[in-house]
């Protein structure tokens, strides 16, 4: 199982583009956040997590040249904002793409994107198939997916265990029975906004007292907002195990 984090970073907090802190004048390339996404591959199949606003910019840098379906953890739009430019895979595999999620998303995908679902459709619109997932486990492909429920604030999100490995965004608490869901990993990714109280998203002292009690053999922290902090000092203030994730960073289990 291979595990690329294209994108680390979140709409919550970004600064105006004149801005000129420490974070924003950085040239290190860690702290160059793209919106939170993540490619899964194992064997003949290729999954991606969530289709932020730059979707496109991931899917050229990384150069992803397949893709068999999208699967999402929940309808905001720094998550699904990019999903119309999926017509490429579509030009270039010649059949429809399927979306994974649960009815709150493809709800909500079927009222923005309301042209790719008209009866007559303009040509060249992106084709995509929808299908409806439960908190049960399913299959892609060659892929086992179990989703694991987080509570974003009030909006339940699905995180993801890919065998080994677990990927958990925008997640604010966590219930026992789904924290169970998530015991003897190797590699939990888990997100961590900001230091100072969120109604909505995990702290970063939050995501540690977390990952301290899942106790997986790694943690890496993503979905990272603007005021957190330098990567290379927020690195030194980490446990041995716990990582800060970084756009291209590449996990296998």
């Amino acid at each position: 199982m291979k595990l690329s984090l294209l994108g680390t970073g979140t709409s919550q907090g970004i600064p105006v583009i004149a801005c000129t802190c420490d974070i924003c004048r950085s040239v290190d390339f860690r702290d160059q956040r793209l919106r939170s996404s993540l490619l899964v591959e194992h064997k003949d199949t290729t999954l991606l997590v969530d289709t932020g606003p730059d979707f496109r910019q991931q899917m050229l840098t990384h150069r992803v040249d397949s893709l068999d379906a999208v699967l999402y953890t929940h309808e905001h739009k720094d998550h699904t904002a990019g999903l119309d430019d999926i017509r490429s895979f579509n030009f270039k595999q010649k059949k429809d793409m399927p979306l994974y999620g649960r009815p709150s998303v493809l709800n909500q995908l079927q009222r923005d994107y309301a042209y790719m679902f008209s009866e007559n459709k303009y040509p060249g619109v992106a084709s995509v198939v929808l299908y409806e997932i439960k908190n049960e486990p399913f299959t892609i492909g060659d892929i086992d997916v179990l989703p694991i429920e987080v509570m974003h604030h009030q909006l339940p999100v699905y995180g993801y265990r890919f065998g080994d490995m677990a990927y958990v965004t925008d997640a604010k608490t966590i219930a026992p029975a789904e924290k169970t869901k998530l015991h003897n990993l190797d590699v939990l990714i888990i997100n961590a906004l900001q230091r100072k109280p969120h109604i909505s998203h995990l702290t970063l002292d939050e995501a540690l007292n977390l990952i301290e009690e899942l106790k997986p053999d790694k943690a890496y922290i993503t979905h990272i907002g603007h005021y957190l902090g330098l990567h290379r000092t927020v690195q030194e203030e980490l446990p041995q195990n716990v990582f800060l994730a970084y756009d291209g960073l590449i996990l296998k289990a």
